[in-house]
């Protein structure tokens, strides 16, 4: 059985800004609300492997001027 809520006074920018995320994911504002709700307190846990695992298969690489950035960037303070 579905249960039926309900938000009152929420800010015309909010409402506004609802409509739009709506409209970008080809939702009504109810089928957003309901996905926004969904994802967020169905939260799953962070994976860190399976995420270390997805970056390993990209072959990401840091490019060496990378390091001397950041070093330069910390000695400076």
């Amino acid at each position: 059985m579905s249960v039926t809520l309900s938000i009152k006074n929420v800010p015309d920018d909010l409402a506004d800004a609802l409509r739009a995320r709506a409209r970008r994911n080809n939702r009504s504002i109810q089928g957003e609300l309901v996905s926004i709700l969904d994802q967020t307190v169905r939260r799953k846990p962070f994976a860190a492997r399976a995420f270390l695992a997805k970056i390993e298969a990209l072959r990401f690489q840091t490019p060496d001027e990378a390091v001397q950035m950041i070093r330069e960037d910390r000695d400076s303070r």
